[in-house]
């Protein structure tokens, strides 16, 4: 060991993979949007207040007193068998159908992302995802040491030719591409959904050149009109590992995700599981199907389906009426996000300090790529702030951005006025 003045003196002793490792933007500025004066568009916390608690109290007692010897002990590494059969009705909604062998329940999917990650790939594989993807999924890939190829997106999710001109140059320089990971519903953090003839395509690519996808689909039941989007796996039970989660229809905290795999896929994440975490929660797992088995859980979700549409519907209009002119975002059928792209030469990272004096948080673009990519974008999450807030919190983002303009034009840049961090906090689920 060397520099005992190091403030870690460990630093030379871990894994070379450890050094990958990086906090990510949406954790760094929790200690600021976590105050109440603070209109916070940055994290996707669900609305959990729309739940009918006193119902979830009865079913969590009612786990207790009927099944306490078997909720509070240890459990299957691939979860409740009951529960497993009761996701596949869940996953019908959007047309998934599998045997509940195939089904493997994890902490939340996020569990399932790293798992599918361990059993896939080596350090160097490369894995496709959309430009900008999800931050939880980016720091799994880095930690497992991967290099991550960013794939362009449109108003209608990942562009196949651009898909297919990623995995031919990246094999052309003599690397193997091991996934495809995607959110082809209700994008996080883009919030635009792929298609049908989209998705018939991707798929089709992914087939011909032999690579699994990992479709990551927490908000496919989220969607605001008509019929919840069919998955991908839903069309190939081969080429697709299929993540769910209940974070999103019932609620965060249970921690409860799942993952729909091909039969020696499945055997090989339960063997990463039970190294992992030996088996997920038994009270937890026993939870949400006694709330499945008892609960309108369909109802519920037309109700938070109603909550985050309000909610979506607050912002798009706030942000038509009030951002000045240049100024461009996503408009999602579903989910909890848009993205929004700032006028020529503003940059959201050096913005978030003004923003935060200005009381309105946000997450900055570059969070949701791994190449520095996205500073003239940022995400607005609406779905836990009251409707009346949103809007007061998009009327301080556009007296932000109009400041900024007027910067730029007297300056020629963008100003940073500080350093937005502070004291920590519990991290929000990032989903």
């Amino acid at each position: 060991m060397s520099g005992g003045s190091r403030l870690d003196p460990w630093v030379d002793s871990y894994a070379s993979r450890a050094h990958a490792m990086r906090a990510s933007e949406i954790r760094a500025l929790f200690a600021v949007a976590s105050r109440p004066e603070v209109v916070s568009l940055a994290g996707g916390m669900p609305f959990v207040q729309a739940l009918p608690l006193d119902m979830l109290t009865e079913t969590a007692q009612r786990v207790l007193v009927e099944r306490g010897a078997q909720a509070l002990q240890y459990g299957s590494g691939q979860g409740d068998v009951t529960l497993r059969e009761q996701i596949l009705e869940v996953t019908g909604e959007v047309g998934v159908t599998a045997h509940p062998d195939d089904i493997i329940v994890t902490t939340g999917s996020q569990m399932a992302l790293d798992l599918v990650t361990r059993v896939f790939c080596d350090p160097g594989d490369v894995v496709l995802v959309e430009a900008p993807s999800y931050v939880g999924a980016l720091g799994v890939f880095q930690a497992y040491e991967c290099e991550v190829v960013h794939v362009a997106m449109d108003d209608e999710g990942l562009i196949p030719a651009a898909l297919a001109e990623a995995i031919a140059t990246t094999r052309a320089a003599g690397k193997r591409v091991k996934m495809i990971y995607t959110i082809p519903s209700f994008h996080n953090p883009a919030g635009v959904t792929q298609g049908p003839a989209r998705r018939a395509e991707i798929l089709a690519i992914a087939q011909s050149a032999g690579i699994v996808i990992l479709e990551d689909d927490p908000y496919g039941l989220l969607g605001f009109e008509g019929e919840p989007p069919r998955a991908l796996r839903a069309d190939d039970g081969e080429a697709v590992i299929y993540l769910g989660s209940f974070s999103k229809t019932i609620a965060s905290g249970l921690r409860v995700g799942w993952a729909v795999a091909p039969h020696g896929v499945r055997e090989k994440l339960v063997l990463a599981a039970e190294a992992a975490v030996l088996c997920p929660s038994n009270y937890a797992q026993l939870t949400v199907s006694e709330y499945l088995a008892t609960q309108p859980w369909r109802e519920q979700i037309k109700t938070f389906r109603e909550v985050y549409r309000e909610r979506r519907d607050a912002l798009l209009e706030s942000l038509q009426a009030l951002m000045p002119e240049g100024t461009r975002w996503t408009i999602p059928a579903g989910g909890f996000y848009s993205w929004l792209t700032l006028p020529e030469g503003l940059d959201a990272t050096a913005m978030l300090p003004r923003a935060v004096a200005n009381l309105v948080a946000y997450v900055p673009g570059t969070g949701f790529y791994s190449n520095g990519e996205g500073r003239q974008n940022l995400r607005l999450s609406y779905c836990y702030p009251e409707p009346e807030r949103i809007r007061e919190g998009v009327r301080r983002l556009a007296q932000v951005i109009e400041g900024e303009l007027e910067l730029t034009q007297t300056f020629g840049t963008s100003h940073m006025l500080g350093d937005v961090s502070g004291t920590s906090v519990p991290s929000p689920d990032l989903q």
